[in-house]
């Protein structure tokens, strides 16, 4: 049962379903989902495969459309605006994070951060000045020139994520963000995820790491498209996050100094 947050939330939905339908078949893979979250908290999301974690995500996201319910994301009805607006409240609102890491071969870490902000119609010259401080935010500004390939996995992935705060997000979804990283390099990884929650953003996290689930403030466990469980597991107490830039550059030295050292 999803809980009811005591401020209102950043996220909501009421009465999800998603039908994936092929020739006459049908495979329900939500199931009347209602979930609540606010903002600033750091929610995992668990279950065995096929369980309907990412579909989840992507139908809150609005990436995926929904048969049946309502999703608000900062006080819009995500599936009910245009194409056009939903693209921008995402460009506006939301930060991605995948397992794959998504980035495009020819492009520098540069190129590949202030992407997002050039298809929202940014200048260049401001989409390039904001990628090279969440890079630095991230601890790789003497890495922005270089290429995927020249890049660790780590590094690539702390790309993806450099590119999901480009537009300084509400809220990241992030799915399996350290699946295909080392032990080392995924608990890199999510330490700066842990360092930008504290700082205010809201995390939804998809994982199939217990450990990894077991460090956000709130654990929802999926079960056959549906919520199975829905529990407080973390002691930290969210913060709602400013949308305004400068606190980024105070992260940007903290961070990339950590980061230096390791």
């Amino acid at each position: 049962m999803a809980r009811t947050p005591d401020v209102a939330p950043i996220l909501l939905a009421k009465g999800v379903r998603k039908v994936y339908r092929t020739g006459a078949e049908e495979v329900e893979a939500l199931k009347e989902i209602d979930l609540a979250v606010s903002p600033g908290e750091f929610v995992a999301v668990m279950g065995p495969s096929g369980s309907g974690k990412t579909t989840l995500l992507n139908c809150l996201s609005g990436l995926d459309e929904i048969d049946e319910g309502i999703v608000e994301v900062a006080g819009d009805r995500i599936h009910e605006l245009p194409d056009g607006e939903r693209t921008r409240k995402r460009a506006d609102t939301m930060g991605f994070v995948f397992q794959a890491f998504n980035l495009i071969p020819v492009f520098t870490a540069m190129e590949n951060t202030e992407l997002p902000l050039l298809l929202a119609g940014q200048r260049p010259d401001f989409a390039r000045e904001r990628a090279l401080e969440t890079l630095k935010l991230v601890g790789l500004e003497h890495r922005v020139d270089h290429r995927p390939n020249e890049l660790s996995g780590g590094e690539q992935q702390r790309v993806t994520v450099a590119r999901a705060l480009a537009g300084r997000p509400s809220i990241v979804w992030a799915d399996e963000p350290t699946g295909n990283l080392d032990t080392e390099t995924a608990e890199r990884v999510m330490q700066l995820i842990h360092d930008l929650h504290r700082e205010g953003l809201t995390i939804m996290l998809v994982t199939h790491d217990a450990k990894i689930a077991g460090t956000a403030q709130r654990l929802i466990s999926m079960r056959d498209g549906r919520i199975e469980a829905d529990e407080m597991v973390g002691a930290t107490k969210p913060k709602p996050r400013a949308k305004a830039a400068a606190p980024a550059k105070k992260r940007a030295t903290r961070t990339a100094a950590k980061q230096a050292k390791q």
